[in-house]
C-alpha cells in the first residue's frame, strides 16, 4: 500500500497529492530560502522517489536563481515548491499534517540565524492567552482551506 500525502496553499486554490514514502524532510537556512518563505528558515519536504500530482489550480514561479524555481500560489502567496534539477521539494507547512514529516537534516547553514537555536527556550503561550492585549483573537474566523481535499473550494454561501 502506498503512502499518500496531500496540501495546499492557504486559500485552497492550488492543492496537491503526493503518493509515495516521504523520508527526506529538511530545514534550508539560506538566504534564499529565508526571503522566499519570509521567515528565518525554511521547512522542506523533498518527493524524490515519490509522485507528485497538483490536483487542484496552478502555482505560479519564481526563478530564484540560475538553477532553482519557486513555487507559490498566485492568489494567497502560501510558498508550496523549491524546484531544483535534483527534484522538487514542498514547503511543509502546506501538507495538511506537517507533524508526520519532522526534518531529519539542516542545509544552507551558513545563512543560520544565531538566535534560531534559542527559539524553544522562549516562553510560550497560546492564541487566546493574548485576548487581554488583543480582544479580537477570541472572534478570529479563519477563511482558509481546511487542512484536507474538499470537492470545491470555497464553498458556496447560502446552498
Amino acid at each position: 500500500m502506498s503512502m499518500i500525502h496531500t496540501g495546499g496553499c492557504q486559500c485552497g486554490a492550488v492543492r496537491f497529492r503526493v503518493r509515495g514514502e516521504l523520508k527526506d524532510a529538511s530545514i534550508c537556512h539560506c538566504r534564499m530560502c529565508q526571503k522566499a518563505f519570509g521567515a528565518y528558515y525554511a521547512p522542506l519536504v523533498s518527493t524524490r522517489g515519490a509522485e507528485l500530482i497538483w490536483t487542484r489550480g496552478v502555482r505560479k514561479v519564481f526563478q530564484s536563481s540560475n538553477y532553482v524555481k519557486r513555487g507559490f500560489c498566485g492568489d494567497c502567496g502560501t510558498p508550496l515548491t523549491y524546484e531544483a534539477p535534483d527534484g522538487i521539494a514542498v514547503a511543509a507547512g502546506a501538507f495538511d499534517d506537517p507533524s508526520q514529516l519532522p526534518p531529519v537534516i539542516q542545509y544552507g547553514t551558513e545563512g543560520k540565524i544565531d538566535f534560531v537555536d534559542r527559539l524553544h527556550l522562549l516562553p510560550g503561550c497560546r492564541t487566546e492567552d493574548d485576548a487581554e492585549q488583543a480582544p479580537f483573537v477570541l472572534e478570529i474566523v479563519s477563511y482558509q482551506h481546511p487542512d484536507h481535499d474538499t470537492g470545491a473550494w470555497p464553498p458556496e454561501v447560502g446552498k
